[in-house]
Parts: structure tokens; sequence; C-alpha cells
């Protein structure tokens, strides 16, 4: 007896029904990953604009990454970097053991909602924002800056503003947009490939960081410095610091905490750089791009319009950061780090700078728009149920303008005045044009909303 065959009409239902099942499927497997963020209601506008934004970012990694690719995980937020599996890698965890990975996992909807805070925020701490927290100087300030057991806990808030008065201001002296094309130099050996000194020169501002020197190097990392970022080592050595520069015109931030004797080393040495506190974004990032580049990228990505980073270690064959000063350090994660700058790149952050990205024409390519970046950003804060999420109106999550008298309107226009004023007073500190920019920008500090 043949074989009982299906009647040829019952194949398609059954067919149908097996694509909308895996269809159902998929869209389950990305709520379900969604789901983790609670209970956040999006629009199909919203993940549409996460759904471009992954992808578009994943094509972006895949044709600028040199050998890096992008791969989609397990949620419209999630995105796995990987490298090339004959990557070799010689970082080994001091504490662990284990030796660096090389695939590493990206949450795009945290790194869209928190840069573009980053872009939107002052990041110089001011007095202003300790004032406005509850028990500010007596807790914020006494951990985060100045623990010296003399100023018990700055219950005597006089003492502590004396304290830190050289490093404190009452506003923030550079807000969002204040400065038009910045490049952060960073103190990668690979400066040392290309000489990148006259274009970095052609910037409005640059930025540098910690020791690294000019002297001797200014083909391969220009002669201009505006801005230099210093770890807490490096504050504590602002006599050699201040020598670096031979204009002594330096604004110097201090990405950590300060204590006493650097108050004192401030106060007795003879230098008109200005100095402030950097305070950043505490632990949004995570650990995937240590150190004082990721910082001083921060701080450019605050004040600036555009930012571009030279030396920072981002092409194949590196195994381990190394200087252009000095010999190389170990410390860092080089793989995890050029995977995290690269995810900077694809976000239109940042463009990247080096030997086998050369020409300084060269075109980011499947960049997201900045529609898809300003939608996926509103999407983002609202499934991480951010304070004022996907408001157009970004400065009223803010809590200095909450604070303000009702009805008066931010002075924004002030702020950018004082700032331009604060660079004329100190003496010469106008020697390169630094360009006072019109529009947007916002009042919140960075850890305010």
């Amino acid at each position: 007896m043949a074989p009982r065959v299906a009647p040829p009409m019952r194949v398609l239902p059954l067919a149908l029904a097996a694509a909308i099942f895996s269809g159902v499927t998929a869209i389950f497997i990305y709520l379900s990953g969604l789901s983790s963020y609670g209970s956040a209601r999006l629009s199909e506008v919203d993940l549409e604009a996460l759904a471009a934004l992954q992808g578009r970012f994943s094509k972006c990694v895949d044709a600028n990454g040199l050998g890096l690719k992008a791969v989609s995980g397990k949620d419209y937020c999630r995105v796995v970097i990987q490298y090339p599996s004959n990557t070799v890698s010689k970082w080994t965890d001091p504490e662990t053991g284990k030796v660096e990975g090389l695939s590493f996992e990206f949450n795009l909807c945290e790194a869209v909602a928190s840069w573009e805070q980053v872009r939107n925020s002052t990041t110089v701490l001011t007095k202003e924002y300790i004032d406005a927290l509850p028990n500010g100087w007596e807790e914020y300030a006494w951990r985060r800056i100045n623990k010296g057991i003399l100023l018990n806990k700055c219950q005597n808030r006089t003492l502590c503003m004396e304290k830190l008065s050289l490093v404190l201001p009452e506003t923030s002296p550079y807000v969002p947009r204040q400065f038009g094309r910045c490049a952060v130099v960073g103190n990668s050996g690979d400066l040392l490939k290309t000489k990148f000194g006259d274009e970095i020169d052609s910037y409005d501002v640059v930025f540098r960081e910690n020791g690294a020197p000019i002297q001797n190097y200014t083909e391969y990392v220009g002669t201009k410095s505006t801005f230099r970022l210093l770890n807490r080592g490096s504050a504590k050595a602002l006599d050699k610091v201040v020598e670096l520069d031979e204009t002594k015109k330096e604004v110097l931030i201090i990405k950590t905490t300060i204590h006493d004797i650097m108050n004192r080393m401030i106060r007795e040495l003879p230098i008109t750089n200005p100095v402030y506190l950097m305070l950043g974004t505490s632990s949004s990032f995570g650990s995937s791009a240590k150190g004082t580049g990721l910082k001083a990228l921060e701080f450019a990505l605050s004040i600036c319009d555009s930012v571009d980073m030279y030396g920072f270690t981002v092409d194949p064959g590196y195994k381990e950061w190394t200087r252009y000063f000095s010999e190389a350090r170990k410390g860092h994660t080089p793989l995890h780090g050029r995977a995290y700058y690269q995810m900077m790149e694809c976000l239109g952050l940042v463009k990247i700078h080096s030997p086998m990205r050369g020409d300084p024409g060269r075109v980011v390519k499947w960049l997201p728009t900045k529609d898809i970046i300003e939608a996926a950003r509103v999407a983002s804060e609202k499934l991480l149920r951010r304070p004022g999420a996907g408001s157009d109106e970004l400065l009223g999550t803010c809590t200095r303008i909450k604070k303000r008298e009702k009805g008066k309107a931010p002075n924004r226009s002030g702020l950018r005045d004082a700032a331009v004023k604060h660079l004329e007073y100190m003496k010469g500190a106008t020697r390169y044009p630094l360009e006072r920019r019109a529009g947007g920008g916002y009042l919140c500090m960075i850890n305010d909303r």
C-alpha cells in the first residue's frame, strides 16, 4: 500500500504557521531581552529606532574596524564586537591570570543614553553642584574631594571652601558646544609612525594627558595644548607638569580626588594655570576603556562640537599599551580598549586617526545618522528609565534648573560669557583662537539627571 501523502492544500497553511511562529519567537526573544531593563513601554517607533541603530552600527564596525566584526546580541541593545580568530593577546589580568578575550559585548542603549548626556552636560565640579546636594558639603565634598582629617567631614563649610577655592568655581567655566573642532591626543607609541603634528595644531582646542611631553616630539604630536587631563599621580607632581608646556597656560583638569597636600602645592607653586576638578560620569562606562584617555574624551565631548582622537593604539597588531615617550606599560586591556573606541566612532562620538587611518579626509562609512541617534537616545532613556526620559527639553530634568526661581529662564549666555572672560583673565590664555559657540548647551551636571 502506497504511503499516505498530505493534501497539497495543507502545505501552505503549515508553512505559514511555521513562519508566523518563527517571527513571533524572534520578537519574543528580543522583548525578553529588553525585559531585563524593567517594564518600560516602548512604541513601535522606539523599537524601530533601536533596530536601525544596531543595524547601522554593525555595518559601520565591519566597514571601519580594520578586521573587527559586530554581531547583534540577544536584544536590540546588545552587540558583540569580535576580533579575528588569529588575533594574539598578550595581556593577562594580574588578579585572575586570565588572558584577554577576543570578543566583547557592549550595550548600545546605555552607551547612547550616557554619551548623549555627556554631550549636554557640564563636567567640571562646582560650588553650585555641591550646594544643591543633600548634605553636600558634609558628605559629598569630604568623601569625593578632600579627605584631610582636620576638615571634620567638611562640617566647617568655610574651611572646606577655603581649601578648595583654587579648584572649585561657583559655576562651570566650560559649557556644552563652547568650542568647535577639538583634538584629544593620547600617549600611544603609534604616534611616532605618522607625523600628525601640523594636523593636530590645526584644531581649535587640543587636549593632552598626564606627563606627555611636547618638546622633541612636535612633528608627531604638535605644539598646541589647551587642556591637560591629570590623574592623581600626575596632579601631585604639578611642578613638573607645568613645565611640559612652554606657554604655562594649559588648563589643568584633575580627574580624581584632591587632598590637602595638593592644595598646598597649588598655592605654593608660582603658576598661572587654572586648575579644576572633573566630576565626570562615575562608573557609567564601566571598565571597557580605563584610564585618563577616556576621561579626556569625556571632557572634550562635553564642551566641543566635534572630537577627533590621536594616539590611542587602535590599529591591528598592538598587543600591549605603548607610550611615545617611554617604555611600554602594563595595566590596560588593549583589545577591549580598541573595541570600545571603535564603538565610540560608530556612534558618531569621535573620529579616529591612526597610522592606518591617516587620511584626514577619511569618511566613516555606515555612520548612523543624527536622526537615528536622536531617536535611539529617546528610546534608550525610556528603556533605562532615566529621569525625564524621551523629553525634548533636557533642561527640565536638571536639579540646577528646578532650583531656580519659577519663571526665570536659565542664563546660558551669561555662563558662556563668564567662560570666555575666565580664559581672557588668565594672562595670555587667548593665544589660540577659542571660538565661543552659539546655540545649544545645557546646565546639568553630569551626575545630575
